[in-house]
C-alpha cells in the first residue's frame, strides 16, 4: 500500500501532462479537428494533473503519519538470563543491566532466572538495587522444570513484574545455620528465623505481594507451583512463552523508583545482553563444590611436582588448577577453619608417608579434609551454600588414597638406594681372588677389582664393599654371624 501510494506521487509529479494526449479518446478527439474541444481537453487535463499530484501527496503524508507513531511505539526490551547460584557474578551482572536499561532509554529489563538459591549479600545487593531502579524490571521463572529456590524468592518478589512459565516452582526459603548442621541453640534458630521471615515479608509489602505466603516460605520452607503462585498472589501470571509474556502486560501499570509507568511490551524489540565468557568461566567456577574440586587438584599438581623435580606438566596443571581455585575463592565467603582443616589434613598425609602410624595419620587426614570441606564457606540464614558432603567425603578418600600409595611409592623410590654407579657397588658382596693386606684383588660381578681393607683377608674369603674410591673398592671380611 505504501508502494502504491509513493508510486503515485512521482509518477504525477514528473509525468508531463502532455504525455495525456496519447491516450485513445483524446487521438480520436484530435482526429476530428474541433479546435475548441481540443483546447477544453487540454484545460481539463491541466486540471486533473493538479489534482491528482496534490492528492497523491496528501495520501502520501497521511500514510507517513499513521505509520510513524506505530515504528516510533516499538520500543526496546533488555533481557539478561541466570542460570545457575546466586554469587557476586551473576549479582554484578543483574545490577549493570539495570544501570544499561535505565541508560539506554529501554522499555524495560527481562530477567530470565533459574536458580538454587546463593549468597545473602548477592542476593541483598540485587533486590535493593531492584527496588530503587527507575526501569520496570520483569522476571521471568523460566523455562519449564526451573525454579525460583531460596535466594530466588526475594529476587523473584522484588521485581516490578513475577511471571513464571508452565512446569516451574518457587519456595523453599527455610533458614539454615552456618555449616549445614540444626543449631541446637533455640534462641539462635528463632534469631535466625526471624530475620529472614521478617525480611521476606517486607519485600512482599513493598511490591503488594502475598506477604503471608512469604513468611511461610521461610519458616516452613513452603514450594508451590506457578498456578498456585498466581492464586496467592505471589506472581503476577503464568506465561507460557516470552512473547505471551510481553503481550499480557503491555498497558500495565507499574510504580518504579522514579514514579508510574505504563508497559508498552508488545510490540516492544528484545535486546539480549550475554554475559561475556570470561565472566562465563568466572560464574561456573564460583561454586563452592567447583573451587573445591579445582583447590585439591591444585594441591595434588603441586605437592607431586616438588616430590619429582622436572615432571613439570602436573607442576603446570597444578599451578592453572590453583590459579582457578583463588579466583573462584575471592567471590566466595571462605572460612579460615576450612583452608587450616585442609591444610592440617595434608600435613596429616605427608606424615603418614614417613612415619609408621597404622593408618592413625590417614584416617586422622581424612576425617580433617572432610570436615575441611563442608566447613570451607560460610552460609548465612536461608542461603545454604557449602560444599556438597558425597563431593567432600569422596576427596577426602581420594587424597588419602593419593599421598598413601603414590606420593609414598615416589618417596619411597627416591630414598632407594641406588643400583647402578658408584653408590650401586656399596654394601654389594663378592670373593677375594688374592691376599688383602693391605691391598688385594676382589671379583664383584664377574668384575675384578683393586680393594684394600683393615682386615686380614685370605684368597677365598667373602667380602662386602664399604666404600668406593675411584676405581678402587675398600673391603671388609664376611664372618658367618654378617
Amino acid at each position: 500500500m505504501i508502494f502504491f501510494y509513493v508510486f503515485s506521487f512521482v509518477y504525477f509529479s514528473y509525468v508531463s501532462p502532455l504525455d495525456l494526449r496519447n491516450c485513445p479518446v483524446i487521438s480520436n478527439l484530435k482526429n476530428k479537428k474541433h479546435e475548441i474541444f481540443n483546447k477544453s481537453s487540454f484545460i481539463i487535463q491541466k486540471i486533473m494533473w493538479g489534482l491528482m499530484k496534490k492528492l497523491s501527496l496528501a495520501l502520501f503524508l497521511l500514510v507517513v503519519i499513521g505509520v510513524a507513531p506505530i515504528i516510533a511505539a516499538q520500543g526496546e526490551i533488555l533481557k539478561i538470563e541466570v542460570n545457575g547460584d546466586i554469587n557476586p557474578i551473576s549479582a554484578e551482572y543483574i545490577m549493570k543491566n539495570i544501570d544499561k536499561a535505565e541508560d539506554g532509554q529501554f522499555e524495560a529489563l527481562l530477567i530470565q532466572m533459574d536458580t538454587p538459591g546463593g549468597l545473602l549479600q548477592s542476593t541483598k545487593d540485587i533486590v535493593q538495587a531492584i527496588l530503587k531502579a527507575d526501569v520496570p524490571v520483569i522476571m521471568y521463572v523460566a523455562p519449564s522444570g526451573a525454579g525460583a529456590v531460596s535466594a530466588g524468592v526475594f529476587i523473584t518478589m522484588s521485581c516490578h513484574i513475577a511471571a513464571m512459565a508452565e512446569g516451574t516452582n518457587i519456595g523453599a526459603a527455610h533458614p539454615v545455620s552456618a555449616g549445614g548442621q540444626q543449631d541446637t541453640s533455640a534462641v539462635m534458630k528463632e534469631k535466625v528465623e526471624n530475620y529472614a521471615a521478617s525480611w521476606a515479608r517486607g519485600i512482599a509489602e513493598k511490591t503488594g505481594r502475598n506477604a503471608d505466603w512469604a513468611e511461610q516460605a521461610v519458616r516452613r520452607s513452603v514450594s508451590i507451583n506457578e498456578a498456585e503462585a498466581v492464586e496467592k498472589n505471589v506472581v503476577d501470571l503464568v506465561a507460557p512463552t516470552q512473547d505471551s509474556l510481553l503481550a499480557a502486560i503491555d498497558g500495565k501499570e507499574v510504580e518504579t523508583a522514579s514514579g508510574k509507568t505504563i508497559l508498552k511490551t508488545k510490540q516492544a524489540v528484545i535486546v539480549v545482553n550475554e554475559m561475556s565468557w570470561t565472566k562465563q568461566i568466572l560464574y561456573k567456577i564460583a561454586n563452592p563444590s567447583v573451587a573445591y574440586i579445582l583447590l585439591m587438584l591444585g594441591i595434588y599438581g603441586i605437592i607431586f611436582e616438588l616430590s619429582n623435580p622436572g615432571a613439570i606438566i602436573p607442576g603446570v596443571v597444578g599451578g592453572i588448577f590453583l590459579i582457578l581455585a583463588f579466583m573462584a575463592l575471592q567471590t566466595l565467603p571462605v572460612r579460615a577453619a576450612g583452608i587450616l582443616l585442609i591444610i592440617f589434613a595434608v600435613i596429616l598425609f605427608i606424615l603418614e608417608v614417613n612415619v609408621t602410624s597404622f593408618g592413625i595419620l590417614t584416617i586422622g587426614g581424612i576425617v580433617a579434609m572432610f570436615l575441611g570441606g563442608i566447613m570451607l564457606f560460610e552460609e548465612a540464614p536461608g542461603f545454604p551454600f557449602q560444599v556438597d558432603w558425597r563431593i567432600a567425603l569422596t576427596v577426602a578418600i581420594v587424597t588419602g588414597a593419593f599421598f598413601v600409595f603414590a606420593l609414598g611409592m615416589a618417596l619411597r623410590t627416591r630414598l632407594t638406594m641406588p643400583k647402578t654407579g658408584k653408590e650401586g657397588l656399596v654394601g654389594e658382596k663378592g670373593l677375594a681372588i688374592t691376599k688383602i693386606a693391605p691391598e688385594g684383588e676382589v671379583k664383584l660381578h664377574g668384575e675384578i677389582w683393586r680393594a684394600i681393607s683393615d682386615d686380614k683377608i685370605r684368597k677365598g674369603d667373602k667380602i662386602k664393599v664399604v666404600e668406593v674410591d675411584g676405581l678402587e673398592l675398600k673391603v671388609r671380611k664376611l664372618t658367618q654371624e654378617s
